[in-house]
This record gives C-alpha cells, structure tokens and sequence, in this order.
C-alpha cells in the first residue's frame, strides 16, 4: 500500500509531539512493508528537516504569511518562492514569535479550510499536482483537522480515501477571537465530509471532538498513539539521583511554571535538599520572556545550581534525559489529547506526575506508570511529588509497570497494524 502523510511541521524548533507521532507512524508503516511518503507543509518536521531534500515543503510558512497578508506577494517570480521556502528561511522563520501560533493567524486559518476558494489555492493546485503525478498514493493521512480544506482537490483530483487525524485542534482553534473560532468549526465540519475516516488519537479526545465537529459516528475512530519499545534502554531507577524531568516545549500553556513554583516549594523541606529539575524541550520566541521571569523565580530562590536548563532535546541529549531524570512531570494547565512524551518517558522506565486533566488519566491508567493529581496547583504537585520521589521501592514498582503497559497497550507496531486494517477497509 502506498500512503501520503500530510504533516504540518514544527521547523525542529521545540519538542513537537504531533510531527514525533507522524514521524513515528510513517516508520512502523515502512516497518510493515508499505510504501509511505512523508509530506511536509509549512515548516521542516520536527527532527526531519533532512526530508527537504527528498519531497518539497509545500505551503512554506513565509510565503504562505506574506501572500495572506500583502497581496503583491500572491504575483511574485518563482525563484522568490524558491528562496523563501528555502531549508535557511524556514529555519530562521521556525525560531520567531507567531510561528506555532494562533492568534494573529485567524484569517490565514479560515483562508486554508476553504481550500480552493482561499487565498492559497495556487499553493493546493501545486500539492494536488505533485501528490497526482509524483506519489500516486492509495490513501492520504491529514494530520490533524485543520489541514480539511485540502481535503475536497484531493479527493475530486485523485479519487483515494482520506483519513484524518485528531489531536488537539482545540488548542490552537479556542484561543482565536470570535467569530474565527465559530467559523473554524463549522468549517471544519463542512470540510470533513470529503474524509472516509477520522483517528482520534485517544477516547478522550474523541469524545471532546464530538462536541466541537459533526463527525458520523462510524467514521470516528481511536486509535493510540505509540513507540516502539526497544528504541529505549531504562536505567535502574533505584540507581538514579532523584532528578525531577519537564520534556516538552518550555512555556506557560505546558504548565512549566507550575512545576518549577512546585519545585521551589519542594526544597523547602530539608528531607528534599538532593533533589534536583531537570529541564528541555524547545522553545520558540513567544516563550522568551516567560523562560525568563521563570529563571528569574529560580534565581530569587537561590536554587540556580538545582535546577539545569538544556537546550537541545534531540537525540542523544534526549537519551541522556532519560538516563538522568527519576520522574517526569509536563503540568500541562487544560491537559491535552494525548502528550507522546509520556509513552517515550514511560517506556524509558521514567514514572509520570501528571495532572487528571485531558488523556493523562487514560495514558497512566492503561500503562500504570504513573500517578495522577488534582486540582493542577504547584501545591498539589508538590504533594504527589513529594510522595515518591524519594522512595525507591515505589519508583521501581512504578518503572516495571510503566514498561509493561507501553508493551501492552502502547506498542507502535500493534497501533501502526490497526491503523492499516483501517486503510484496507476504507480502500
């Protein structure tokens, strides 16, 4: 089977767990024999920005940004758009505040999801062609539901079925003023017709997607995201310093200033004085200044030798996060549909303190590997913090069971085998 996996990527610029999980997908459907062409749109995936090389970013995000918002730039030469869809622009532009951002992107939003109707139907008509005549899929995978406007070109130029990915549309469509976030879910709605099936990335989440989008309940799937197990070597955890882990991108919506306010409270207590924070993840330049008034907080509390800031979150300083860290807390304020970062630290034999908000209940739940706490205050967390994370035996019990569940219910492989059983039905 030859599939197409539309991806909008993140330029590597932070932790991104929605291009990690399509990355990780295309690579256990390769594992079982089929035919996968990753497609980026708007920035490089994630730690794949080598892909340029191989398939075209389509939808380069500068000069999708200047065609929405100066006209002149929708008439401009070829080699123009060739240069601002260059690997260098688009590496500078994934660094720079607005990039990951709704707000200020409302109309380019609503201009995406009416597809050939929007101001980026020249940049469809290109996708259309070079999926028509250079991949020739069986079936094209959207990563997630604001990609829909491309949905209807697609289906009408290739005739194959669409599937479509959930997670966390919310986050980026709630934020947007009325009336952009009334009219995004509508669209949506519209646009979700042209797909044979959406993937729900957790029960949760489809059961939140339900009260935003009208979607047939028999087009509605969950499917779990997942990790390959073996691709991660778990250190004793009884042998670790108690360092506490944040893995995700460092700013206020993922809570990391709720954990950092629970870790200053933590030291406090003389019984806690070896105990460490450990943070990585990425940042983009919306997050500078609020890095900065947390360093500012760490400082003030003269726990700046405590606490070790990393910047770079890809491979082997990843592994070497995963080596150090005892437990692993990512505060996220609402919670989120799923959060890869758990599996991935799960399956290193890291527990998890999460907060019962989103899927985190459904992640420690199945897996075991962690414990849960509410309401999300840094007081609360300091609690279920300080409830393990100086006892060993509980740490082990956790880290075997955390394992465990990855291998039971989170295994990339068993996902990536019913997400093909979908395809051939569809197909």
């Amino acid at each position: 089977m030859k599939i197409a996996q539309i991806i909008p990527g993140s330029g590597g610029s932070f932790y991104c767990g929605n291009c990690l999980r399509d990355s990780k997908y295309v690579q256990a459907l390769r594992n079982l024999g089929h035919e996968v062409i990753k497609v980026p749109l708007y920035l490089p995936v994630f730690d794949d920005a080598h892909d340029l090389n191989e398939v075209p970013v389509f939808y380069g995000a500068v000069n999708l940004y200047l065609k929405q918002q100066f006209p002149v730039f929708r008439h401009m030469p070829g080699f123009v758009e060739k240069m601002l869809d260059s690997k260098p622009m688009l590496h500078v532009a994934a660094q720079k505040a607005g990039s990951t951002r709704a707000k200020g992107l409302e109309e380019m939003t609503v201009s995406m999801l009416l597809g050939e109707e929007g101001n980026q139907k020249e940049e469809l008509e290109k996708l259309v062609a070079w999926l028509r005549d250079d991949a020739r899929p069986d079936v094209v995978h959207l990563s997630n539901a604001l990609l829909l406007g491309l949905a209807h070109r697609i289906k009408q130029e290739l005739a194959v079925p669409i599937v479509c990915s959930l997670q966390d549309e919310d986050v980026w469509v709630d934020v947007m003023d009325e009336p952009f976030r009334t009219e995004v879910w509508q669209l949506m709605s519209e646009c979700g017709k042209d797909v044979d099936a959406f993937v729900s990335v957790s029960d949760f989440y489809a059961g939140e997607i339900r009260k935003k989008m009208t979607i047939p309940e028999d087009r509605l799937h969950t499917i779990h995201i997942g990790v390959e197990p073996d691709d991660y070597q778990p250190k004793d955890i009884q042998q670790k310093e108690p360092i506490i882990g944040f893995l995700s991108r460092m700013c206020h919506s993922n809570g990391l200033h709720v954990l950092i306010d629970a870790f200053i409270l933590l030291k406090r207590d003389s019984l806690f004085s070896e105990v460490k924070l450990k943070i990585t993840g990425g940042k983009t330049g919306d997050d500078l200044k609020f890095i900065k008034e947390q360093k500012n907080k760490i400082t003030a509390a003269g726990l700046d030798e405590q606490v070790c800031w990393v910047e770079e979150f890809e491979g082997e300083e990843r592994q070497n996060f995963f080596d150090t860290v005892s437990v692993v807390s990512v505060p996220v304020l609402q919670g989120e549909a799923f959060g890869l970062y758990q599996l991935e630290v799960l399956a290193s034999g890291i527990p998890l303190v999460q907060p019962a908000l989103g899927a985190f209940p459904e992640v420690t739940g199945r897996s075991g590997g962690g414990i849960i706490y509410m309401p999300n205050t840094p007081e609360k967390l300091t609690e279920a913090l300080g409830s393990i994370i100086l006892d060993k035996e509980k740490l082990a019990e956790l880290s075997q069971k955390g394992q465990e569940g990855v291998r039971m219910y989170f295994d990339i492989k068993k996902q990536a085998e019913r997400l093909v059983c979908l395809y051939e039905k569809i197909i």
